[in-house]
């Protein structure tokens, strides 16, 4: 291993590993790499806090610095809770979660498994009937006293379980749509094949439809 991945290893490993992609990456390892490779600025993970900001300096030789306020402030650590009596099943949280930490299914009530949620607050944004909000879950202890690193730990483990499901499905439906078969051709021109932007567009007008219910039932 290169010093360079050596030392995009060592920042990772001191980083909160809540995937919140709040510092502007897509997740951890992303801005550890590039901390490591661009010298990227070590104050832009809320989770993380001031100590965790005194961690990449230790790490890095950059100077400690307050936390970048346009990534957020350390605040105390949240768990997402989904109001259930509203949720209508879009799974759009469930997709969006990093650590697989939303039961549900289509057309289905969701719920939150609070040991696995590191309150990256991914979920919120993307629910349609703003359902889901968040709850305080530490109390005073904000950063890393509301952390530790085996919470670290078993975040990450979930990181990386969720990225090889998300491989594995995207693999699957790529080859289900390859070994469909090709229609014969005839003088009229057939249907085209159903494709990803099709399901994508099929789903939206499910959703926009349970949309329309939940805020009609709201109204009464």
């Amino acid at each position: 291993m290169s010093p360079l991945a050596l030392l995009a290893e060592r920042i990772n490993a001191a980083l909160p590993q809540t995937q919140c992609t709040r510092c502007g990456y897509p997740d951890c390892a992303a801005y550890a790499q590039a901390i490591a490779a661009d010298q990227v600025p070590i104050n832009q993970c809320p989770p993380g806090g001031a100590e965790g900001i005194a961690r990449l300096a230790h790490i890095t030789g950059q100077p400690i610095r307050a936390l970048n306020p346009v990534h957020g402030m350390e605040t105390a650590r949240s768990v997402a809770v989904v109001d259930e009596a509203w949720c209508i099943g879009c799974t759009l949280c469930i997709a969006a979660c990093p650590t697989d930490a939303i039961l549900g299914s289509n057309k289905h009530m969701h719920t939150i498994i609070t040991a696995h949620c590191t309150g990256c607050e991914l979920c919120i944004p993307v629910c349609p009937v703003d359902c889901i909000q968040l709850e305080n879950a530490s109390g005073p202890l904000t950063g890393w006293s509301a952390w530790s690193d085996a919470d670290a730990h078993k975040a990450l483990d979930r990181y990386k379980l969720h990225s090889i499901r998300r491989t594995i499905d995207m693999r699957q439906s790529t080859k289900t749509l390859a070994d469909m078969p090709t229609p014969p051709q005839t003088s009229t021109p057939a249907e085209p094949p159903p494709t990803d932007s099709t399901a994508a567009s099929s789903k939206q007008s499910l959703i926009a439809a349970a949309l329309a219910r939940a805020r009609a039932q709201r109204a009464l």
